[in-house]
């Protein structure tokens, strides 16, 4: 039997199918918010796609994560008539979905001019950029998020209040949670072992329900490919045990939020690190410092890349492990950038803004893109944070944006990210989170309500 972690070519791909005896396949491609969207396709649709590509509506790139229509973006709309647009399937990321028997599933993504906006191009342009310039990236992502003993309709009916989790109070690192609870954790690294996306730790965090997987370390590529498949199915998975997940930034003001760290790493082509210098302090080379000079220059305005929805900037509130500026430290969690020196396998730098809401593409293209772009113009880091930085002042420029809006903003006019990703991309991913914030404001919170309703 064929391995479809084997699978490299079209033919490979045919292959596999053909032994499998499969008549249908599963085709799925990434929106901006990271949403999976996709189909079955029939074998001799799939064959031709895999051979020509095939057409996708294009309002996969002009809808919100609610399937709401964008009303300022040019690329697509009422205007263009929705038509398709060319997408290509990638057969390296042939996998089988184990609870569906032999089915397989392939990730698609778009081509011709759509390329330029879409998710996976994008992290692809940047690490085409990384190679120029001699490098080849790693990354590893870490996810929290919490489970719920609730189904779609359930939660629903509550109006999302007085939610059930898995386990109650505040227990983390808990050996008893993951003893009692020890078949459901064993299942979901199983799963994510027979899906290759390896957990590489998961243990119970500071919060009722929430858990946090560490997913093992990739070339950059195949890691973002890991860390969209574990949301995408991690969801899937809690669903089918009558149970839900969820990825939110913050889903209660009364527990912390939920993070999405990315471990960063680069060598250089002859396979040595390019961030290990054992003669410098803390290991780090000329080249890791520039790299986290440029990812402390860009943060703010690359932070609705990382940063990508209203609720993503409800965490980052002081106290609940959530940098509120572009700082950097060693060995230091209450930075935004923790350099973690090692040898030279485990040299890096963990970027920790990000949230576990982020699309795991655009946060490692603005993470890895921000970084590159410093080792490009020899950029300095600012003297590191020592001791807790939310206690101290920091320089004005490495203020984060304080809401989305503001933050899509700063992308907009950010010369670095035209550079970077494109004006086709930043143009269309800006005004999209402009839309966001602009959705949030039409309606009225609970909050509101029970502040003014009777006294102003």
């Amino acid at each position: 039997m064929l391995d479809p972690r084997a699978v490299k070519s079209v033919a490979d791909a045919k292959a596999i199918i053909d032994e499998r005896g499969l008549t249908h396949i599963k085709v799925g491609l990434f929106d901006a918010d990271g949403v999976m969207r996709g189909k079955y396709m029939s074998k001799e649709k799939f064959f031709s796609s895999l051979d020509h590509g095939f057409a996708f509506c294009d309002v996969v790139l002009g809808w919100d994560s609610n399937d709401q229509l964008y009303d300022n973006v040019t690329y697509t709309g009422w205007h263009t008539g929705y038509p398709d647009a060319p997408v290509q399937i990638i057969p390296s990321t042939c996998r089988s979905i184990p609870f569906e028997g032999d089915m397989l599933l392939f990730i698609a993504e778009f081509s011709g001019q759509a390329e330029k906006l879409c998710p996976r191009g994008t992290l692809r342009r940047v690490l085409n950029k990384a190679k120029e310039m001699g490098f080849d990236a790693t990354a590893a992502f870490e996810y929290e998020f919490f489970m719920f003993n609730e189904t779609p309709d359930s939660v629903r009916e509550k109006g999302f209040r007085n939610l059930k989790p898995i386990t109650p109070d505040f227990f983390g690192y808990s050996m008893i949670r993951n003893s009692v609870h020890a078949e459901l954790y064993h299942d979901l690294l199983d799963l994510c072992e027979k899906m290759d996306m390896p957990i590489e730790g998961l243990h119970t965090e500071t919060g009722p329900g929430v858990l946090e997987a560490a997913l093992a370390h990739d070339n950059a590529s195949d890691a973002a490919d890991k860390a969209a498949l574990f949301k995408t199915f991690v969801k899937v998975w809690a669903q089918r045990k009558n149970m839900m997940a969820t990825f939110m930034a913050k889903w209660s003001g009364d527990l912390p939020g939920q993070s999405g760290h990315i471990h960063i790493s680069l060598a250089n082509k002859d396979g040595s690190s390019a961030f290990f210098e054992p003669a410098n302090k803390y290991n780090m080379s000329d080249t890791q410092r520039h790299f986290l000079a440029g990812q402390q220059r860009l943060m703010p305005e690359f932070l609705s890349m990382i940063a990508p929805t209203v609720n993503s900037f409800s965490r980052m509130v002081p106290g609940v492990w959530a940098p509120l500026d572009a700082t950097w430290g060693v060995e230091n969690r209450t930075t935004a950038l923790r350099i973690i020196p090692g040898s030279a396998n485990s040299q890096r730098v963990e970027y920790r803004i990000g949230s576990a809401d982020a699309n795991p593409y655009l946060a490692l293209a603005a993470a890895l893109g921000s970084g590159l772009y410093g080792i490009e113009h020899k950029l300095e880091p600012l003297p590191q944070v020592k001791g807790n930085a939310y206690e101290q002042e920091h320089p004005k420029e490495t203020a984060l944006p304080g809401t989305l809006f503001e933050a899509a903003g700063r992308l907009k006019e950010s010369k670095a990210a035209m550079e970077m990703f494109g004006e086709e991309f930043v143009s269309h991913y800006a005004a999209s989170r402009e839309w966001e914030e602009r959705e949030y404001r039409k309606h009225v919170s609970d909050w509101e309500l029970s502040r003014y309703f009777e006294i102003i």
